[in-house]
């Protein structure tokens, strides 16, 4: 696909509480895009303030694409997404809106920026009961070992606590004799459909972006987290939402096991975490540009070297905005 006959495709990722969603706003309005969420968790219904899911008053009237679309009873998967994002940016492109891709589930922004195919035509649902069975039996971790033993990329890559996607790994090597990472490698040389431009947001200083997760959480507790961590938990929820962080950390406080103050100590501890292994998991692209938000004054004087540099990125692909 030449270069012209691709979509231009702007790509905000980095840790939690780093900025992004702002970013993506301010991006959409300068360059006149619409929004499309990369985050495995805020594609629920009612799990608002524990995913950090954007306000209408935080959208300021840019269109936002894939949030709260799905009841929390449902499952959900990265092929799903990467299925239903290609639809909403050729819809934005379509319209001549600059698609401007925002969020933190790493897996989510790679397996669309490089057109992974999943095949999950192929599915072997007897030999995911067998895993599933394993996992239960001897712990999660005896499927990791298994899987580290013939793709330790992919071992290495994947979350050990997605024991969906460590048993998807597993099953495609068992079904089709090719490991996971040699399939993602074939499926990129069909090449992607995007021309895309990647912006990251990080800190210098690690404890400036700590401090920012812990005064977010206590944000969130004050806005009525732990109602809707209550609400969310006692309902028909999925495996997978169940298990977000921001709600899980909650269970042992309804149960008596813990204070309140506990709980929330968890869930920074939790949420630092995660920053840690978004950022890991990021900064092995090359191909992003890293904005440090600790080496600026102010967010705008962010925005503006972003907005220079998306500029200069887009005309050296033939697009001029």
């Amino acid at each position: 696909m030449e270069i012209k006959e691709k979509i231009p495709l702007v790509s905000v990722v980095g840790p939690t509480a780093s900025g992004k969603t702002g970013l993506g706003v301010g991006l959409a309005k300068h360059f006149d895009g619409e929004v499309i969420s990369a985050d495995s968790m805020q594609i629920y219904k009612g799990m608002d303030i524990g995913t950090a899911k954007p306000t209408a008053e935080e959208m300021g009237g840019v269109p936002h694409h894939l949030i709260g679309f799905l009841p929390s009873n449902e499952t959900f998967s990265v092929a799903r997404f990467v299925e239903l994002a290609k639809e909403k940016i050729l819809d934005v492109s379509s319209r001549g809106k600059l698609p401007i891709l925002v969020g933190g589930t790493g897996l989510y922004v790679d397996s669309l920026s490089n057109n992974i195919d999943f095949a999950e035509n192929d599915a072997d649902e007897e030999l995911r009961r067998e895993l599933r069975g394993r996992a239960e039996r001897y712990g999660a971790q005896s499927l990791v070992e298994e899987l580290n033993g013939f793709d330790p990329d992919s071992a290495m890559r994947i979350d050990p606590n997605n024991l969906k996607r460590v048993i998807r790994a597993i099953e495609i090597y068992r079904t089709t004799g090719i490991t996971m990472t040699e399939h993602n490698r074939r499926s990129k040389l069909s090449g992607s459909p995007y021309n895309t431009v990647k912006i990251g947001l990080k800190a210098k200083e690690r404890q400036f972006l700590y401090d920012r997760i812990n005064r977010r959480v206590d944000i969130m507790v004050e806005n009525g987290l732990v109602e809707e961590a209550r609400t969310v938990l006692g309902g028909e929820c999925s495996r997978t939402a169940r298990k977000a962080i921001g709600y899980k950390e909650f269970i042992p406080y309804f149960e008596g096991e813990k204070t309140l103050e506990e709980a929330v100590d968890e869930l920074k501890k939790q949420s630092r975490r995660y920053a840690k292994r978004q950022l890991t998991w990021f900064l092995r692209d090359k191909e992003i540009k890293w904005f440090d938000i600790d080496a600026v004054q102010n967010g705008e004087e962010l925005a503006a070297q972003v907005f220079d540099y998306v500029s200069e990125s887009l005309k050296k692909y033939g697009y001029d905005r």
